[in-house]
């Protein structure tokens, strides 16, 4: 009778100390102070507490809607990893923000010192470097995917490298040349020469690679302000089965790259080039790259994708099976 009586104790001063650590956030210490036991004491009767089940922690995710379309996107597509934003309502360019933010503490959180970072432009990638936030240095380097287009901040991939590389304290390569040449023998030329050759090099080598996935649908598509064209064209270009910009080439919805002239006029790297790249991180904002993702995810170029939660609802419910995403 006497050991019952005992037992019933232990089990009551046991969940006593429990409620004061950890519902009333005490520290073992204080709770010792209180209730006149030995630190030692209270530290047992914690861990004997947590063999005999006395403790359940059950954390609400404030984010489950996000997480469930993140583990849609990871089952239904090749994505290894899929990290879904909040989208603003009637602001994309916070929305943009937001997937910048989240895109750049993924890079950031995934970098080694070492590592080859090569990079698209476009806003997407824009909006990663300009939210890059680190403590530390890192021993990368920093190199284009294609040639540039000055003019526009997000079309001068050279700018985005500098200002990535100076972001993260790594160093930068930039390719001296443009992104369409006049003609395909004088792309075949640029390719060989030297410098640029080198750059592209160590970019098809890179250990990441951030890539934008862009809309050949819309008139303000940074495909574009590459090469402005006319509605007219626009609509034959859509016309002709071109879904979706990626790498600067125009690729079909299966993901292969467009027999169009001017894929053949690129001074850039194929997105088949990225087959040899390990970790390959997709950004992407807005609804009308609905398709053009779906054209990425086909062609099997990625290994991560960041996106709103919009556009991954909208991408699920194009998704055979997937038409009741709530």
């Amino acid at each position: 009778m006497a050991d019952k009586k005992n037992d019933i104790e232990l089990m009551r001063q046991m969940h006593t100390v429990l409620v004061l650590h950890f519902l009333e956030g005490k520290k073992q210490s204080e709770i010792a102070d209180l209730l006149n036991l030995s630190t030692s004491k209270v530290n047992r009767l914690i861990t004997q507490g947590r063999k005999m089940g006395m403790i359940k922690i059950d954390i609400e995710n404030p984010f489950q809607r996000l997480t469930d379309l993140e583990h849609l996107l990871e089952e239904g597509t090749p994505l290894t990893r899929a990290l879904v934003t909040s989208s603003v309502e009637g602001s994309t360019s916070t929305t943009l923000k937001q997937v910048g933010r989240a895109a750049a503490n993924h890079l950031v959180e995934t970098l080694r010192d070492g590592d080859v970072i090569a990079i698209t432009g476009g806003k997407a990638v824009s909006a990663v470097v300009q939210n890059i936030e680190t403590d530390r240095k890192f021993d990368v380097t920093v190199v284009p995917f294609t040639g540039g287009v000055q003019g526009k901040y997000h079309t001068d991939v050279n700018h985005q490298v500098m200002l990535l590389a100076d972001q993260l304290g790594g160093k930068a390569l930039q390719l001296h040349a443009p992104l369409f040449a006049e003609s395909r023998e004088q792309r075949d030329m640029l390719m060989e020469v030297a410098s640029i050759k080198e750059v592209l090099d160590l970019a098809r080598r890179a250990n990441v690679a951030l890539v934008g996935i862009g809309s050949i649908a819309t008139p303000g598509s940074s495909y574009y302000d590459l090469h402005p064209m006319p509605e007219s064209d626009r609509k034959m270009l859509v016309g002709s089965g071109a879904t979706a910009e990626f790498m600067a080439h125009l690729i079909h919805k299966d993901g292969s790259v467009a027999d169009y002239a001017l894929n053949s006029r690129l001074v850039a790297l194929r997105p088949t080039d990225l087959h040899q790249c390990a970790r390959v991180i997709g950004v992407v904002s807005g609804e009308e790259k609905v398709w053009p993702i779906r054209a990425v995810l086909n062609g099997n170029y990625l290994n991560s994708l960041i996106l709103d939660e919009d556009t991954a609802s909208e991408v699920l419910a194009t998704m055979e099976g997937r038409q009741n995403v709530a």
